[in-house]
């Protein structure tokens, strides 16, 4: 089954937005065109409304002689067009003419425009004469022809005259009614051709710039995306800004804070149980150990002795593991070289008694680093302990201090395996089921780095063993002298 893809919110605004436009766009022109097909309005120009009103003002005087009466509608054309101009023929030869005709329009046509209804007259004059109109009518003067233009020329009218005309004649069946089955398609074809150049302009626009508004807009969403990406254990109690999120959003994100909250709660319900219990099991711990001391010597008596301090040994490090998510004060200069001497001779006599022998190590004087003494104390303290328990019995355990601020403990026994290096540090995880250990000390020493910004890694090399480094950041400003101390404990 493929899995679906997830989708940008962006790009799914964009094309939305497109579609959006181009389907506006339809419907307003489908109510367009169907307001025009209810009112069905005459389009009337310039040239034909003069042509219209004149037809109305012409008639004949008592000695029959062709006459335009003084209509209000004429005088209100004249006032308008001040260069109106007309030529008026009737059958008889009569000719009557008002303004400044250009002489091209005052010759006789021929038979052709005696018989046309109507026409639109052009002369090629590189482009100095009028557009007229001509039409052949009947009025109470009789049959008459009528030329006319509300302009004398087009060098007089401005520095530049646009005329547009439209004439639509739509197919028609032999008994003259519409054929809409052919009318309908073109129609629709040529709305198409009008749109489309309009729907691409505007599809590229929305292209163009509906990302840079979107990411614009979703802005504070990002900023509120990468606030809680940065959440984690160490800060949970953290809230999610609100301010600033849509208002589409604003819930989500308050759903989220409202369960990082719960989150939270539960967690530290579940330490305080956990600290409470290894406070409490310390008092039967040590009743148990006092007893233990009591009974006679006893290879049963040393088994249970060494059942207790381990069962002990547990719930001091689940102690330690609880109180270390409380872990706070400030940071203090510590020399690394000096506290792993301290440590390794503190257990210089636990390593012997094991069958170990201990060497220290340092490759510098001295390495300042910022940490709490305490929980750094404790950090190698559990890999020293880890390297004894598990090194096999034999050989050298070493403590070496590098010049890179990290400090190594290295022994020669059976190692670790590739596949187990980093579950080992998983808790109560343990390498060989019947250790002794609780499986705790790899996870609180890693915990304990963490905390400090710092690192613990099982390296891998020629060497024989394990070999496990505590990296802890470089203090800012100190430099160490390179030079190689040998020491043995």
């Amino acid at each position: 089954m493929t899995k679906a893809r997830p989708r940008s919110l962006q790009w799914v605004l964009v094309r939305r937005l497109i579609l959006l436009q181009a389907a506006t766009l339809f419907v307003f022109i489908g109510l367009l065109f169907v307001a025009l097909f209810i009112a069905q309005p005459r389009l009337v120009v310039e040239n034909e409304a003069a042509l219209d009103i004149l037809y109305r003002a012409v008639g004949r005087d008592a000695d029959g002689t062709l006459m335009v009466r003084k209509t209000e509608e004429l005088g209100d054309l004249r006032q308008s067009y001040p260069n109106l101009w007309f030529v008026i023929r009737d059958m008889a030869g009569q000719v009557l003419q008002e303004g400044d005709v250009p002489a091209p329009y005052l010759e006789k046509g021929g038979d052709l425009l005696q018989r046309v209804e109507g026409a639109s007259l052009l002369f090629d004059d590189g482009g100095k004469l009028p557009d007229a109109i001509l039409r052949n009518v009947d009025t109470d003067a009789g049959r008459v022809q009528i030329i006319t233009s509300t302009v004398s020329s087009r060098r007089d009218d401005g520095p530049l005259d646009v005329q547009i005309g439209i004439n639509i004649d739509v197919a028609r069946d032999l008994d003259g009614k519409t054929a809409w089955t052919e009318v309908v398609p073109m129609i629709a074809l040529l709305i198409l051709c009008f749109l489309l150049p309009i729907i691409l302009v505007m599809g590229v626009t929305t292209l163009v710039t509906a990302p840079a508004v979107v990411r614009r807009s979703l802005a504070s969403l990002i900023s509120t995306a990468d606030q809680a990406g940065r959440i984690d254990i160490d800060n949970r109690a953290v809230q999610l800004e609100t301010e600033k999120v849509p208002t589409e959003i604003a819930p989500l994100v308050q759903a989220f804070n409202k369960a990082l909250a719960r989150l939270g709660e539960g967690y530290d319900q579940r330490n305080r149980f956990l600290t409470d219990a290894a406070h409490e099991l310390r008092t039967p711990i040590a009743i148990l150990r006092t007893r233990a001391e009591l009974l006679q010597e006893a290879p049963e008596s040393a088994r249970l002795r060494l059942d207790i301090e381990r069962l002990s040994h547990l719930a001091q490090q689940l102690l330690d593991r609880q109180v270390l998510e409380h872990a706070g004060g400030a940071l203090e200069v510590v020399d690394l070289v000096a506290m792993a001497r301290t440590i390794a001779a503190d257990f210089a006599p636990l390593a012997f008694e094991a069958g170990y022998e201990l060497a220290f190590e340092t490759a510098v004087p001295n390495v300042p680093v910022n940490a709490r003494p305490r929980q750094i104390e404790q950090a190698v303290a559990n890999l020293l302990r880890n390297a004894i328990e598990h090194g096999g019995g034999t050989g050298t355990i070493t403590v070496l201090v590098n010049a890179e601020r990290g400090l190594e403990i290295q022994d020669e026994g059976p190692g670790i395996p590739a596949e187990e290096r980093e579950r080992v540090f998983e808790p109560f995880y343990r390498l060989r089921p019947r250790s002794t250990g609780a499986g705790l000390g790899l996870n609180l020493a890693r915990e304990i780095a963490r905390l400090h910004g710092g690192r613990i890694d099982i390296l891998a090399g020629p060497w024989r063993g394990a070999r496990v480094r505590l990296q802890l950041p470089l203090l800012d400003g100190g430099r160490s002298a390179q030079q190689s101390v040998p020491a043995s404990v």
